[in-house]
């Protein structure tokens, strides 16, 4: 006597093809999103996220930058991945031609991309004012009012370093007005002579330092400022190559992912397991 085994049908749903289903888009997003912003958070506490605030950016080689670039890389090969996979798989069975079934899942991994992408960017930013707000209090923000003013911090602290400062000094607006002169100093000309001269005098009014000893210390600072201009523009350099190339290879993912996921959605390829028991007896 023969044994017929049960097979396993799928159902395909009778709505016009040219239908979206923005549930399993939005919900492979979140995921991605979370994922993406789970390891993000790995990264700075392991300390090879470039983009951090802490001045120990001055320190890193090229070598843990291009690190820190392919981290982001592999995150975004996990994360979109993974969400589009996600999505891939919730979407319900249509019908059609294979290559329409594989272009609309894919879609629908590349939606899965651009909504984790908007995710990402708002809750790094919301993390990121957050943290500023934590870590910079109200007497300092008047001395860091100049864009850019952290890259050469420590140089202004050396510049306007005194044992007995001058009174009637408005120390805040020297720094400011310092670090936007230091600031030109990584340019093609450099700082003018007139400039260089200028900041000599607001040194020496600033620390009670003679002229000759304040411009011997503008010449040293203004060498420190352009190695750490420089520094900064290759880490910002490095970071936004690879996140541009981990963006659109999250792309090439996401759409494969999807493709994935609607293949074992559909029953084609052999699905994932979750246990090794073997099947359950009944």
């Amino acid at each position: 006597m023969t044994v017929m085994e049960p097979v396993a049908t799928v159902t395909v749903e009778d709505v016009p093809i040219q239908k979206f289903r923005w549930t399993p888009a939005v919900a492979g997003a979140l995921v991605a999103a979370a994922l993406a912003f789970v390891l993000h958070s790995f990264a700075s506490a392991i300390g090879i996220a470039v983009s951090s605030t802490s001045p120990t950016w001055r320190d890193t080689s090229f070598a843990l930058q291009f690190l820190a670039g392919l981290y982001l890389v592999t995150v975004a090969i996990v994360s979109f991945g993974a969400g589009g996979y996600i999505a891939g798989r919730l979407r319900s069975p249509i019908g059609g031609s294979s290559d329409e079934i594989e272009f609309r899942d894919g879609t629908l991994g590349l939606m899965v991309w651009a909504i984790a992408v908007i995710l990402t960017v708002l809750l790094t930013g919301i993390a990121a004012q957050l943290l500023a707000r934590a870590t910079t209090s109200s007497a300092d923000t008047q001395a860091r009012s100049v864009v850019g003013e952290r890259l050469v911090a420590y140089e202004l602290d050396r510049l306007f370093r005194a044992e007995k400062r001058p009174t009637n000094i408005d120390l805040d607006y020297a720094r400011s007005e310092a670090a936007r002169i230091l600031l030109t100093s990584a340019g093609h000309s450099g700082i003018p002579n007139d400039d260089r001269t200028y900041l000599a005098r607001l040194t020496a009014s600033s620390t009670g330092l003679a002229i000759p000893e304040a411009q011997k210390r503008v010449d040293t600072v203004l060498g420190q400022a352009r190695d750490s201009i420089r520094k900064a523009r290759r880490s910002a350099v490095i970071l936004a190559f690879m996140l541009g190339a981990a963006s659109l290879l999250g792309a090439a993912v996401a759409w494969f992912a999807a493709g994935a996921g609607g293949r074992h959605r559909d029953g084609s390829v052999p699905s994932m397991t979750w246990g090794w028991a073997g099947p359950r007896s009944r």
